[in-house]
């Protein structure tokens, strides 16, 4: 199992618009096709404007298959727009869990 997670720095207090629009319409589309929301935050404390977005897959070819299904889907391109302009910086990273983890681990818990 690997886990990507998406981290958005939004414009200052784009947050409840981002979430809203996300809420209404995005995350049913991303969930048709990535399957596995393992979670969806916003900071509060810290680094503020975040949004951080956990999505688990069986490989690293799932995941492909996954992102080029939704990338290619013409309710995801309509959509993209309405988010695009609120988000600063993104970034996305590829996490392995340790065979002790309580999500994805390899040994039961």
């Amino acid at each position: 199992m690997v886990y990507e997670m998406r981290t958005y720095r939004l414009k200052n207090g784009a947050i409840p618009a981002y979430l809203k629009v996300v809420e209404d319409e995005g995350i049913a589309i991303q969930k048709r096709h990535l399957g596995d929301l393992v979670g969806y935050f916003f900071s509060e404390i810290g680094v503020i404007n975040e949004i951080v977005h956990i999505w688990g897959f069986s490989s690293l070819d799932d995941r492909e298959t996954r992102r080029t299904s939704l990338m290619a889907d013409p309710a995801w391109q309509a959509f993209l727009p309405k988010i695009r302009d609120l988000i600063e910086v993104a970034e996305n990273k590829i996490l392995k869990p340790a065979a002790f983890s309580p999500v994805g681990g390899t040994r039961p818990v």
